[in-house]
């Protein structure tokens, strides 16, 4: 046993090992360069939300350079191998389309700019936070704590929703009233309830007026502006807002309801 562990450790052997160990240590130190240069690039273009797909492809790289490397030191065919993977290549390239489609979106996606890690999306009903943008999906966290990975090229080819790439956005809230409301005094109360929400920004300023009527009577629409990070605060304080003031105007809201009239 001992013989054989001597002859397989010969001085050629142990020459190659340091190679490899030196080789491996250069390639290493080479990717951390790499890595500082690009983040720092990147930050100063004001792109960080690319960042951790150019470390990767930069790591897979480097990854590929050091097992060539590697292979040349101990000297094994790397055509051999080559030629091994292409017909492995053949035999897996059908399903390696779908992957390498959701490579090409991912560059798409991120070129254009339209999200970036933090943003809240929607992306065919699927709404969260965008936690990572990979080289083959988008990966979001939904509101119930979630992960939902979709595909770049799905991304690519439907709808996207980004409800955070502008920083102050409109709600809606709808406040149906019945038939024997006084419009015009409804519409008054309804113009004082904004000012009553300490977080709903004053411009663009909010705007008020009726959407139509319902089974019950007509609908009262308030819109108000907010900055994203305010959304929850904000509905809280328009609804609270608009049930008191309506409250103390004696102004009914119509809410759902069944009437039934009999007949003797």
């Amino acid at each position: 046993m001992l013989e054989s562990i001597k002859a397989f450790f010969t001085a050629e052997m142990v020459t190659d090992i340091i190679s490899a160990a030196i080789g491996l240590v250069v390639f290493f130190l080479l990717y951390l360069l790499i890595k500082k240069i690009a983040k720092k690039i990147l930050t100063k273009k004001e792109k960080p939300q690319v960042i951790p797909t150019v470390v990767r492809i930069i790591r897979y790289i480097i990854y590929v350079l050091l097992v060539i490397y590697i292979l040349g030191v101990f000297n094994i065919d790397v055509s051999a191998l080559l030629g091994a993977a292409g017909i492995v290549g053949v035999a897996v390239s059908f399903a390696s389309q779908t992957s390498l489609s959701n490579i090409i979106s991912g560059f798409f996606i991120v070129s254009e700019h339209a999200l970036k890690i933090g943003d809240f999306i929607t992306v065919e009903g699927i709404s969260g936070t965008v936690d990572a943008i990979d080289l083959l999906s988008v990966k979001i966290k939904t509101p119930d704590n979630q992960m939902v990975r979709i595909p770049n090229e799905k991304i690519l080819n439907t709808n996207l929703q980004n409800t955070s790439f502008y920083p102050t956005r409109r709600i809606n809230v709808t406040i149906p009233l019945n038939r024997r409301t006084d419009l015009e005094y409804a519409l008054a109360i309804a113009k004082e309830v904004p000012a009553k929400c300490p977080n709903v920004l004053s411009e663009p300023e909010p705007i008020i007026y009726y959407d139509g009527f319902n089974e019950a009577g007509i609908n009262l629409v308030i819109a108000v502006w907010l900055n994203n990070s305010d959304l929850f605060v904000v509905r809280n304080q328009v609804h609270m807002a608009i049930k008191k003031s309506f409250e103390e105007a004696n102004i009914e809201i119509a809410y759902p309801r069944l009437e039934l009239h009999t007949k003797s």
